[in-house]
C-alpha cells in the first residue's frame, strides 16, 4: 500500500517542479523573446509565414481569431476524412483494411479535430498506418495546437494585450512546444520498449500449440504515443490505448505519459502569472486545481485499494480492485492514471474506467463536468479564469465593490459570456443527448449494464465528448458493428449510427461554442482601459479570494451535474453497500 501512494506522491512532486521551467518557457515563446530553438525555427518559421500568407506582426479581433480557426479547422476535417475513407488504396496499408463505414469515419474526423479522440473503433483492426500517420497523428498535432493558441490569446486578452494572430500562434505551437518535445520523447519511448516501425503484423507459432499462428498487431507507435499524451490527445494506436504493452510497456514509459499529459496544462497557469506579471496569484489560482486533483485522487485510490466489497466478503479478505486492470501498473497507476487523464482531458486509459468502483466514476465524471482540473489544452486554464471572472463578480456584489480583475472592470457583457459558458452550454452538450438516449435504451442506446451503471455509461459517453476528453466507460454498442448487437441478434449497426452521430453533436458544441465565447471574452478584457488600483480594490491574489474562487467553482460547476452523479456513481455505491449489508 505504501508503495503506491509514494509513486503518486513522486509523479505529482515531478509535474509540479517541472511547472514553473516549462511555464517560463512558453511565455518566452509567445512573448516571442529569444530562445534556444531561434537560430533553427526563425528561418523555417519564415517561410511557413510567406507560404500561408501570414503576417507575423497582425493582430487578429476576437472573431477574426474565432473565424480563423473555424475555417482552417473545416479544411483539415475535409483532409482526414478524405485520409480515412479512402485508406483502402492509399499506402502504408499492409494489412489491407478497408474504409470505415460513413458514421465512424465522420465521428472519428470530428474527434480528432476536436482533440477529443473518442474512438469508436479499434485502431489496429480499422486504420491503416497511413490513416494513423497522416491523418490522425497530423491532427493531434494541429487541434492541440489550436487549444494552445485558444489559451494563449486568452491570456493576452485577460492581461490587456490584444489577441495575436491565430496562424503565428498556431505556428510556433507546433514548432517551439509540441514538435521538439515529441521528438525527444519518442525517442526516449523507444528506448524504453515502444514499437516504431512500417511493417505489418508479426505472425508467431502460439505457446499452446505451435501449429496454431497468432498476428500480433504492430506500427509507428513511438511517435503517434508521445503526441497522444503531450497534446492531451488520448486516441490510441490500438483499441485498449495505453493498457496495451507496445503503447506503454513498464512502469517508465507509465510516468513519462503521465507527466507528459499535465506538463502543458499546468506550466499555462505559470505562463499567464508572467503575461500578468503576478506569479504569486499564478500560484495562488494553480493551488485550486492542484488541490481538487490531490483529493481526486486520494478517492479514487482509496476505492480501487480496497476493493469491492462484495467480492472481499466472499474471499473473507480484503483485496484491491484489479478488474480491468494491468497488474504492472496495479490499482495505485490506474487510479492516478485515471484521474489525471479525464482531468486533463487527454482521454487516454491504462485500464478499464468501467470496472472502477464507483469512487473512480464519481471523480472521473466530475472531472470532466468541472473542465478546470487541469482541463483541455490551453482551454481548460481559458475556463479556470472564467470562473474566476464569475468569482469577483459575486465577491464584488458580496462586498459592495466594483468588480475588477487586473485593473479592468468586470461589466455585463464579461459576466454574461462567462455564465453562458459554464452554466449553459457545457449540460446542454451531455444532458440533452444523454436523454434522448436514455429514453430509448433498446433502440438507441446498446447499454450492456442495467441500473445505476447502466446510466452512468450513457452520461459517460456525452461528457467525454462534450469535455473534449475522449476516453469511455465502454460497455457501450457504439462501433460498428456493435458487439452488443451481435450477441443479442439485434440490427448491428443501429445503436453505432445513434452514438456516432449523436456524440458527433456532443463534440462540435462541447468545442467550438465555448472556443468563440472565450475569444470574445478575452477581446472583450483587452479593449478594456485599466482602472488604477486603490484602496477599495478588490484583490484577487490573496489566499481568501482563491477560497472564494474554489467555492463558486464547486458551487456552480459540480452542483450542476449533482443529481446526474447521484443517479450514477453515487446511487451505484449505495447498491454495492446494500448489497453487501443485506439491508
Amino acid at each position: 500500500m505504501l508503495q503506491g501512494w509514494i509513486e503518486i506522491a513522486l509523479t505529482l512532486l515531478i509535474v509540479v517542479a517541472l511547472t514553473p521551467l516549462f511555464g517560463r518557457y512558453m511565455a518566452r515563446v509567445f512573448q516571442e523573446q529569444r530562445t534556444f530553438l531561434d537560430p533553427i525555427l526563425n528561418p523555417v518559421e519564415r517561410v511557413l509565414y510567406s507560404a500561408i500568407g501570414v503576417s507575423a506582426r497582425e493582430d487578429m479581433t476576437g472573431w477574426q481569431y474565432a473565424r480563423a480557426i473555424l475555417y482552417s479547422n473545416i479544411v483539415m476535417g475535409l483532409l482526414i476524412f478524405f485520409i480515412i475513407t479512402n485508406q483502402g488504396w492509399l499506402p502504408l496499408n499492409p494489412t489491407k483494411l478497408a474504409a470505415p463505414t460513413w458514421d465512424t469515419a465522420l465521428h472519428t474526423t470530428i474527434s480528432f479535430i476536436t482533440n477529443t479522440n473518442q474512438q469508436h473503433y479499434s485502431g489496429e483492426t480499422y486504420m491503416s498506418y497511413a490513416s494513423q500517420m497522416w491523418g490522425l497523428g497530423y491532427h493531434m498535432f494541429t487541434s492541440a495546437a489550436t487549444g494552445l493558441a485558444v489559451g494563449i490569446a486568452f491570456i493576452r486578452g485577460l492581461t490587456g494585450r490584444p489577441l495575436g494572430n491565430f496562424y503565428v500562434d498556431l505556428v510556433r505551437a507546433i514548432t517551439r512546444v509540441l514538435l521538439p518535445i515529441s521528438i525527444v520523447g519518442a525517442l526516449v519511448l523507444i528506448a524504453a520498449g515502444v514499437p516504431e516501425t512500417l511493417g505489418g503484423p508479426v505472425v508467431v507459432p502460439t505457446l499452446e500449440d505451435p501449429a496454431i499462428s497468432q498476428a500480433i498487431a504492430r506500427g509507428p507507435v513511438a511517435h503517434f504515443e508521445i503526441i497522444k499524451e503531450l497534446g492531451e490527445n488520448g486516441g490510441g494506436f490500438f483499441a485498449i490505448n495505453s493498457a496495451h504493452p507496445f503503447e506503454n510497456p513498464n512502469g517508465l514509459t507509465n510516468l513519462i505519459q503521465l507527466v507528459a499529459i499535465l506538463s502543458i496544462p499546468t506550466s499555462l497557469i505559470y505562463t499567464y502569472g508572467i503575461f500578468a506579471n503576478n506569479v504569486k496569484q499564478a500560484w495562488l489560482v494553480y493551488s485550486i486545481p492542484l488541490a481538487i486533483l490531490v483529493v481526486f485522487v486520494i478517492i479514487t485510490a482509496i476505492g480501487e485499494y480496497n476493493g469491492n466489497p462484495a467480492v472481499n466478503a466472499l474471499l473473507g479478505s480484503q483485496q484491491p480492485n484489479l478488474e480491468g486492470k494491468e497488474v504492472r501498473f496495479g490499482w495505485a497507476q490506474s487510479a492516478l492514471y485515471a484521474v489525471i487523464t479525464t482531468a486533463s482531458m487527454c482521454g487516454a486509459v491504462n485500464s478499464l474506467h468501467d470496472s472502477f468502483m464507483p469512487n473512480g466514476g464519481f471523480v472521473t465524471l466530475s472531472n470532466m463536468f468541472l473542465q478546470i482540473v487541469f482541463g483541455g489544452q490551453g482551454t481548460g486554464t481559458a475556463y479556470l479564469f472564467a470562473y474566476l471572472i464569475l468569482a469577483v463578480f459575486v465577491t464584488g456584489l458580496m462586498v459592495g465593490r466594483t468588480p475588477e480583475f487586473l485593473g479592468r472592470k468586470i461589466e455585463k457583457r464579461e459576466v454574461v459570456l462567462a455564465s453562458f459558458l459554464i452554466l449553459l452550454v457545457h449540460p446542454i452538450a451531455i444532458l440533452i443527448p444523454a436523454g434522448i438516449t436514455l429514453a430509448f435504451p433498446d433502440q438507441l442506446g446498446g447499454i450492456s449494464n442495467p441500473g445505476f451503471h447502466g446510466f452512468a455509461q450513457a452520461i459517460y459517453e456525452y461528457a467525454s465528448a462534450a469535455a473534449n476528453n475522449g476516453s469511455g466507460f465502454e460497455g457501450l454498442g457504439d462501433s460498428q458493428p456493435s458487439p452488443i448487437a451481435i450477441a443479442t441478434g439485434a440490427e448491428t449497426t443501429a445503436t453505432a449510427l445513434w452514438w456516432n452521430l449523436s456524440a458527433c453533436f456532443s463534440l462540435l458544441a462541447g468545442r467550438y461554442i465555448p472556443i468563440v465565447g472565450l475569444l470574445l471574452l478575452a477581446d472583450s478584457m483587452s479593449r478594456k482601459q485599466p482602472v488604477p488600483f486603490t484602496t477599495g480594490t478588490l484583490r484577487t491574489d490573496t489566499g481568501l479570494f482563491t477560497g472564494v474562487t474554489a467555492g463558486v467553482i464547486l458551487i456552480l460547476g459540480a452542483l450542476t451535474f449533482f443529481p446526474v452523479l447521484a443517479f450514477g456513481p453515487i446511487g451505484e455505491a449505495f447498491q454495492i453497500a446494500k448489497g453487501v449489508s443485506g439491508q
